[in-house]
């Protein structure tokens, strides 16, 4: 949710009607291609965000279903989480360090964290992380919770062993979801599962609020159950709180609605068919026999009675609501059995724990645990100074108001982003949104301002202000401008964007793509909707066209606006001094930057397609299947992977890129098929003493593989002036011994730093560095500086070198009919422009074989 870029409208199409264009495709990462980046999204409490808490769903049992585990892919880690090491934390290596440390001795939290000693049943790894966090929290900020917010940590803290393990293992998996009872089989840790959920349902009073909430701009009101009342529970019971069909069918799995389904004499193929067909049977039917029957006091007649409501005159049923659903609600139920969900209110409070613990506002069930078992594992990390600041939040109103915005912000992005193409309607909305929170942004960024100025030490604020309301609202802002230029109110768009380029606090990632479209606008819409002054039409164009080259120039010279932007920029300007006809001699010359394109080359293989299988019951394939099986193997060429002959193997199979490389190795090249590996690695080498650099607040733990600001835009201006340094030093050819030093002094230990693969040769490093120039290889780590996340991907596929020509080649491989991405583009500009070769690798097979 947080720093997600979206693309700005372009300029051909702001003048024209609100056409709507069909509806994308949504691109879908490969779960088995990264693994380590799909996380599973779980419902919110009432479209309230976790605060993009993603979680990999627990097997708790083998009894448990694969369906109650829905992994969603996504493409960013929690910055906690990109800085630790990438040690294992799956169910066999927590199970592994628990059950091997396990001892009798009866030890406190920190002695079990410093002797990695635990006794199941008595102890687990879940629980003292999740105390660890609440622990280190109350320690430091205890100032951001209230007296009924206290009341519900100590109550946690008398909690049993057993219900807080249940607690934790639940709010490790789906938060606003029913868990049926009879399926949590954790036989090992608990060993009366029937007193545990007793102890997270009972209910317990609370003292009175003391503060009140402060509805934050853009919401109406808190999120329904998310605020603490006068009492309280951990957990839900579904007698209580479960009163609707649609509710109670999701408890069951498919099989167990057929048979429901099939002594109503329903049908329907899903789900959705069968609850629809189950109300429209409910409806027709005149109460189903229930109406007025006295039933024997069995469990579950007393627990569906409270889902009875009752007239208040005769104390009979209601008959409307019993017609409807009630009747198929207490088969499901009495089915089901008991079933248990957290609370909304205490689930959101310990939400706010971590939120405030991880410094994150995206944090998962590995980063409960991978914090611990960072701890107790063998690895060499590099040395720093832990700094964990405690004025993070500075008050409690400010922690709400954080958690508002966040509220909010996704409102937003749910319009615009998640819901596929932006009607009129949804355009309205967002409007709103933004002429609320404009007022507020305006106060909270002077605010900010003040505090930097007078309150922050030199490069304290720079990670902190992630967590200011300022930083999201400049978000909300920022995506208010492009509604603004969908109502063709450009005027008021390049008013907003003059102040957001006016503020230097937040959000310096976008401030190349603030310069580009205030430029568009006063080049093609502001000479006619400003005042004249008396000048006529043509006048007031050059007029303005000499505003938008000032802009331009301004981008240039803003060390906060991301290299690049800068090409787009300096065409721009290239067309304005031509158009003004500046004399030449005045002109700007970026003949230095100028890109080549890149050269395409064909290179000639064998590709390898499977033999359509007969099928297994031996019956003969149809020609459904037979076009199935052509499909696959079409869609392999147009995306997929494909699978080739190397001729310098033997002609053993392998993918497009190793058969490519092999091409190259037979004209003398020496490379590697890193897809940015080399890149990262060589930024690692070269950059280390300025990534573990002394700056506040982004070292939290002793680790990490690098600073918690590194995938943020706070990376770059907090060190600006080492970076220059070290940029500068590499550009006047000292890159080599930078990188011998770095290993000299790391290598033996394997110290564990982002981005650096030990085990590339340190003799082909060395012949890597030599063979670029060091201008180049400046300008390729200053981008990687700058957005270090963003430009991970996009890398061409092979990295080439020849030592005896001193020369270093990207080549990006393409198969039939693929093509470049954006992000591929934006590198193949980068590297074309710092003066790097660029070879655009076509992968066409003379010959296609058919083997199993």
């Amino acid at each position: 949710m947080l720093g997600q870029r979206i693309a700005h409208p372009p300029s051909t199409k702001f003048d024209e009607d609100f056409e709507l264009p069909a509806a994308k495709r949504v691109k879908r990462l490969d779960i088995n291609t990264s693994p380590s980046r799909a996380f599973s999204e779980e419902e919110s409490f009432n479209g309230s965000p976790r605060f993009r808490s993603r979680r990999d769903g627990i097997a708790d049992s083998e009894a448990e279903s694969d369906e109650e585990v829905q992994q969603i892919p996504h493409g960013s880690q929690t910055e906690l989480e990109s800085a630790l090491p990438p040690v294992k934390t799956d169910k066999e290596a927590i199970a592994e360090y628990e059950a091997t440390r396990a001892a009798e001795a009866s030890l406190d939290l920190q002695g079990r964290l410093g002797q990695r000693i635990w006794v199941p049943g008595k102890s687990s790894i879940y629980v003292d992380a999740f105390n660890l966090a609440l622990e280190t929290v109350l320690d430091e900020e205890s100032h951001l919770f209230d007296e009924a917010e206290m009341a519900v940590f100590q109550r946690w803290r008398d909690m049993s062993y057993e219900g807080q393990y249940l607690y934790v293992r639940l709010f490790l998996r789906k938060a606003a979801a029913w868990h049926r009872i009879n399926r949590l089989k954790y036989y090992g840790d608990i060993a009366d599962l029937t007193a545990a959920v007793d102890e997270l349902q009972q209910p317990h009073p609370l003292p009175a609020a003391t503060t009140t909430e402060r509805i934050a701009p853009g919401e109406v009101e808190p999120p329904k159950d998310t605020v603490l009342a006068d009492s309280f529970t951990f957990a839900d019971s579904s007698a209580d709180h479960i009163d609707s069909l649609d509710e109670a069918s999701s408890l069951l799995m498919l099989e167990e609605l057929k048979t429901i389904a099939k002594e109503a004499k329903v049908q329907g193929k899903n789900k959705g068919e069968l609850l629809k067909a189950l109300r429209e049977t409910s409806q027709k039917q005149g109460g189903l026999g229930w109406s007025g029957l006295k039933r024997s006091d069995t469990e579950e007649s007393i627990n569906s009675e409270a889902l009875v409501e009752y007239d208040e005159n005769d104390g009979a049923p209601n008959g409307p609501r019993i017609n409807r659903d009630s009747h198929f609600l207490r088969k499901i139920l009495s089915s089901t059995g008991p079933c248990i969900r957290l609370s909304a209110a205490t689930f959101k409070l310990f939400e706010r724990v971590h939120l405030v613990f991880y410094r994150s506002t995206e944090w998962t069930e590995k980063s409960l645990t991978t914090i611990i078992l960072a701890r107790i594992s063998r690895r060499n990390f590099p040395e720093y100074v832990v700094s964990r600041s405690t004025n993070i939040f500075p008050s409690r109103s400010t922690l709400l108001e954080f958690e508002a915005s966040i509220r909010t912000q996704f409102a937003v992005d749910s319009i615009l982003e998640f819901n596929g193409t932006v009607n009129k309607d949804g355009l309205h909305k967002t409007k709103a949104i933004f002429e609320e929170v404009y007022p507020r942004w305006l106060t909270v960024l002077a605010e900010e301002q003040q505090k930097e100025e007078r309150v922050y030490e030199s490069g304290e604020g720079a990670y902190l202000r992630r967590f200011s309301p300022a930083w999201v609202y400049t978000r909300i802002v920022h995506k208010g401008t492009y509604v603004l230029g969908r109502f063709k109110e450009h005027k008021r768009e390049h008013q907003i964007l003059t102040e957001l380029l006016d503020q230097h606090l937040f959000h310096a990632a976008r401030r190349g793509a603030w310069y580009q479209r205030k430029a568009l606008l006063e080049e093609h819409y502001m000479w006619a909707l400003s005042p004249t002054e008396g000048r006529t039409d043509e006048q007031q164009q050059k007029h303005w066209k000499r505003v938008t080259l000032r802009t331009c120039e301004d981008g240039l010279q803003d060390r906060e606006c991301h290299l690049i932007y800068h090409h787009d920029l300096q065409k721009r300007i290239s067309k304005l001094e031509r158009q003004l006809k500046i004399a030449k001699r005045h002109q700007h010359d970026f003949g230095h930057v100028r890109l080549a394109k890149p050269i395409e080359r064909s290179v000639e293989g064998t590709r390898v397609e499977r033999e359509r299988t007969p099928s297994r019951n031996g019956r003969r394939r149809s020609s459904t299947d037979l076009a199935s099986t052509a499909t696959n193997n079409e869609r392999g060429r147009r995306g997929g992977k494909t699978i080739w002959l190397d001729p310098l193997e033997d002609n053993n199979e392998c993918s497009v890129e190793a058969m490519c490389l092999s091409h190259y190795r037979s004209l003398g090249w020496k490379g590697y098929h890193s897809e940015g590996g080399i890149i990262r690695t060589l930024f690692g080498y070269l950059f280390y003493d300025v990534l573990f650099t002394y700056v506040p607040n982004v070292f939290q733990t002793p680790f990490q593989t690098c600073p918690l600001d590194l995938h943020t835009d706070a990376f770059f201006p907090s060190r600006f002036s080492e970076i220059n340094q070290r940029l500068n030093d590499i550009s006047n050819g000292q890159g080599v011994r930078i990188l011998q030093t770095t290993h000299e002094e790391q290598q033996e230990r394997q110290t564990c730093v982002v981005g650096i693969d030990w085990g590339f040769e340190i003799d082909d490093l060395v012949e890597i560095v030599e063979c670029f120039q060091g201008e180049a290889l400046s300008t390729i780590c200053k981008v990687m500086a700058q957005e270090y996340q963003q430009r991970g991907g996009g890398i061409p596929d092979l990295f080439l070198w020849d030592k005896g020509k001193g020369e270093v080649m990207f080549a990006e491989v393409k198969s039939e009919n693929d093509r470049l991405s954006d992000t591929q583009r934006l590198w193949i500009d980068v590297l074309s422009g710092a003066g790097v070769r660029v070879e655009l690798c076509n992968a066409v097979a003379k010959e296609v074989v058919t083997r199993r």
